[in-house]
């Protein structure tokens, strides 16, 4: 059976480039990079060089960047690392949940927590974020792309905002790191995460950036390693499988392969848009350009996954840290969709991999997949008796 693979804000395959990158370092490159002999040299040269091409990707200077196990810990780090108890924190209703359930522990840790709603789009809107700005505000929290619908936040704005307020803004990048361009300065952030595997490297790697003169608490306790700021010894192959990532991404930004995906993505909308009673989330909005969260009314978004994954089409309902979840998507429903509607909702999301060929399959499989489920469904039934 053919299979095409969309659903690339899940985890994105390692590209060939980054595993033969990675590969002498499982073999002959083997050193501890904390070792003063020869092999933990070389392994401690090609960490650096590494740290280099991240920094260049997120345009910052190489001490800025520590290494993490990913997007998770990443955010984190960014959000215990400053925030201690009687800290008032400013995050939205739409972040991911290794920055949502990070402010809810917050909360239990005597710190207050204000989320600020989104628009119909999925945007917040900075003024919100100042209004919501206190004497005791010590961090705003709020991502770049949205995982589940690809919106893109005012991120300049709010920064501007956090800025003229002292106050220290963290963003988590994981959905936008190589999907658009970006720039610290002008993002006028002081920590920004990515993560390895959303961007074609390895699971189990990511990146934090630290604004120079940002005092981060460490939250692993251990050796000297990442100059403090994260103990334990590195996963070298991982990070220079991210820094080789970090390098291709780079150059795709430069000749312009962003608008070459959004050409296949806008296409696959346009064409799943045609069937009735469809919508697209964050309709409007900027996004990046390889994702596109669509509604099917009156059929369940899992029924629809499982039955087009048997066709040979993966594809998701939102993020995969919430597989399984009974209740709807807390990104859509903040939106304002009905709760009905958020579970009909089909996220697409595109890769380097991805090709025009890919989005012809897809095309091929769901609109009957949709047609042959709604013709099971009693909301349908229900509809048109009533229209």
């Amino acid at each position: 059976m053919r299979r095409i693979y969309l659903d690339n804000n899940a985890t994105t395959p390692v590209l060939p480039e980054v595993l033969d990158a990675m590969r002498p370092y499982f073999e002959e490159h083997f050193g501890n990079a904390s070792s003063i002999h020869h092999h933990g040299q070389q392994t401690r040269a090609a960490i650096e060089r590494a740290r280099e091409s991240v920094a260049d990707l997120l345009g910052c200077r190489a001490p800025e960047i520590v290494f993490t196990s990913g997007g998770t810990e990443g955010d984190n780090l960014a959000i215990f690392g400053l925030a201690k108890a009687g800290d008032h924190v400013i995050t939205s209703t739409v972040e991911h949940h290794a920055v949502m359930n990070a402010c809810k522990h917050l909360e239990k840790k005597g710190c207050e927590v204000t989320s600020i709603p989104v628009d119909g789009r999925g945007r917040v809107d900075p003024d919100d974020v100042k209004r919501a700005l206190r004497p005791a505000t010590k961090l705003v929290t709020i991502m770049t792309a949205n995982n589940e619908t690809g919106v893109l936040q005012p991120v300049e704005d709010i920064g501007n905002v956090a800025a003229e307020a002292d106050v220290y803004f963290h963003t988590d990048a994981v959905q936008a790191a190589g999907k658009i361009s970006i720039d610290v300065n002008k993002f006028g952030c002081d920590l920004l995460t990515i993560s390895g595997h959303k961007v074609h490297a390895a699971q189990g790697v990511g990146a934090l950036y630290v604004r120079k003169g940002t005092l981060l608490e460490a939250m692993l306790y251990g050796g000297s390693h990442e100059r403090s700021r994260r103990a334990g010894t590195e996963n070298v192959p991982g990070i220079i499988g991210l820094g080789k990532a970090a390098e291709i991404a780079l150059a795709a930004l430069e000749r312009g392969d962003d608008k070459k995906m959004a050409v296949m993505r806008d296409r696959l909308e346009r064409e799943l848009l045609q069937l009735e009673a469809t919508g697209l989330n964050g309709d409007g909005a900027p996004r990046v350009p390889n994702t596109a969260n669509i509604y099917f009314d009156f059929i369940e978004g899992e029924a629809l996954v499982i039955a087009l994954d048997l066709k040979g089409l993966a594809v998701s309902t939102g993020a995969a840290c919430s597989s399984g979840a009974i209740e709807p998507s807390h990104v859509l429903t903040a939106m304002g969709l009905r709760p009905d509607r958020a579970r009909a909702s089909i996220r697409f999301s595109l890769g380097k991999q991805s090709t025009p060929d890919d989005v012809d399959f897809a095309l091929s499989v769901v609109p009957g997949t949709v047609a042959r489920l709604r013709e099971l469904s009693p909301l349908y039934h229900k509809a048109a008796i009533n229209s």
